[in-house]
């Protein structure tokens, strides 16, 4: 079964972004930087999401995350759903903080249970056939909403989502152009799916 493995974001500079990743949420090697000056702008079309076990882990990352020089684009808030919140990074990628849990059970450990990339696509099934014509396995699949791939035993989840839908999940509009500025890293590249994605061969990304 194929998965992936690895997520590498495309930033100005790269040692800013590792400083940020590491004072923000404590990410060190589970997020790989390339240095990269592709033109992009608006929604780059994805969103990369941080699960964690109760409300108290979601305010001390994004507290973190703020004063690392985070912009809010969605303040942390209690939902049907769970808790969490959304920003944007210094480099322009979005994370989302969120735990189903409504109430704490302790302090704050700022453990990550798990990471997801959620890709925004404009045919969620067209996606999905593609996908696992590439050897991913699905998990979950809600119709033509969004789709959610077995993890292996990889640290990263990787989900498929309408891209209008995800856009109004991360608190912005849905325009964007030029490149995604992401490279994702997997047993079933390399290739570039319907939306532009891109995969390549990688090693495994561990999760601390």
């Amino acid at each position: 079964m194929a998965n992936i493995a690895s997520v590498t974001l495309g930033v100005a500079d790269p040692t800013a972004a590792h400083r940020f990743y590491s004072t923000a949420f404590g990410l060190d090697s589970q997020i790989r930087l390339r240095a990269s000056d592709e033109p992009t702008t608006g929604f780059r079309g994805f969103t990369l999401s941080l699960t964690v076990s109760q409300p108290a882990d979601v305010n001390s990352l994004v507290d973190s995350a703020l004063d690392a020089g985070a912009t809010s684009l969605k303040p942390v808030t209690k939902s049907l759903w769970g808790y969490g919140g959304v920003v944007r990074a210094p480099d322009g990628t979005i994370w989302k903080v969120a735990t189903s849990a409504k109430k704490d059970t302790g302090p704050a450990t700022r453990q990550i249970d798990q990471m997801v990339l959620l890709l925004g696509v404009a045919d969620v099934t067209a996606s999905k056939r593609f996908y696992v014509e590439q050897g991913l396995a699905v998990a979950k699949s809600f119709g033509r909403v969004y789709v959610e791939f077995e993890g292996g035993t990889g640290p990263l989840k990787l989900a498929l989502y309408r891209r209008r839908a995800l856009a109004k999940d991360a608190g912005v509009t849905p325009d964007g152009t030029g490149s995604h500025r992401l490279m994702i890293g997997g047993d079933a590249g390399p290739f570039t799916d319907l939306d532009g994605f891109a995969w390549e061969a990688a090693t495994p990304a561990a999760l601390s």
